[in-house]
């Protein structure tokens, strides 16, 4: 196994073992981050385990013009008076992904250190949170990385029925709008296979990256351009 030092070096995805373990150990630095996610890799913790980062095979990805928007929650997207923005407080949607209690998951793997990374991608301009507001109330929301023409997902959350699902779709209708290549939704969840999301082969997954990496990064906040009901219009039901 691969044990990571100072240095900035991964060893290649294709390496990793069957269930996709790459590498252990390092630190959640910015500048780590973005050379794993960049390899298609990315950090997983696991209790009292020295840090684990993975490059699974198959590879669960989204690909925006294969998008499938159920008719319930297209019916939600035309009604719902949620606000749904970008940017305006990451630092409580990730702390939320932590806090808020899922069914059938006991604890977190969002650790304080792996935190302290992400909100500090944020103030890079790489990281960004799409958020479900009611009034003054944060109540859903999801954050992620941006590289090139790929966002990789990490987490997401919700305390009113739909909200995270109306960041999500929000999220692909305005990548859609920006060119984008891809989502990595990393491994399978029956939630977002709903959405269109689909295993790939990992060589095909990285290869895709690699292309997607040629694009110019939208470093910095965002500012939504769609919302729910415009995300509508370009997805089907």
């Amino acid at each position: 196994m691969y044990v990571l030092g100072e240095e900035l070096v991964f060893p290649p995805p294709e390496r990793a073992g069957p269930e996709g373990l790459v590498a252990i150990g390092g630190d959640v630095s910015p500048q780590r981050l973005l050379l794993a996610y960049a390899q298609g890799i990315f950090p997983w913790p696991s209790g009292d385990l020295p840090l684990l980062w993975f490059s699974p095979d198959p590879r669960f990805v989204l690909l925006p013009e294969e998008f499938h928007l159920p008719r319930s929650l297209a019916k939600r997207a035309r009604s719902s008076e949620l606000q749904i923005r970008a940017d305006t407080d990451f630092e409580a949607v990730i702390r939320k992904c932590a806090d808020v209690p899922r069914p059938h998951q006991e604890g977190t793997w969002i650790t304080d250190e792996l935190m302290g990374g992400y909100i500090e991608l944020h103030r890079l301009g790489y990281a960004h949170s799409i958020e479900a507001w009611e009034g003054n109330e944060l109540v859903g929301g999801l954050y992620g990385v941006s590289l090139g023409g790929a966002f990789f997902g990490e987490s997401m959350f919700a305390l009113r029925h739909d909200a995270s699902k109306l960041c999500f779709l929000t999220l692909v209708a305005q990548l859609t709008r920006w060119g984008f290549a891809m989502v990595d939704c990393q491994v399978y969840t029956e939630h977002l296979a709903r959405f269109g999301a689909r295993n790939q082969n990992r060589s095909l997954f990285l290869r895709d990256l690699r292309d997607a990496l040629r694009q110019p990064t939208l470093q910095g906040p965002w500012t939504l351009e769609v919302t729910p009901k415009d995300a509508c219009k370009c997805s089907s039901a």
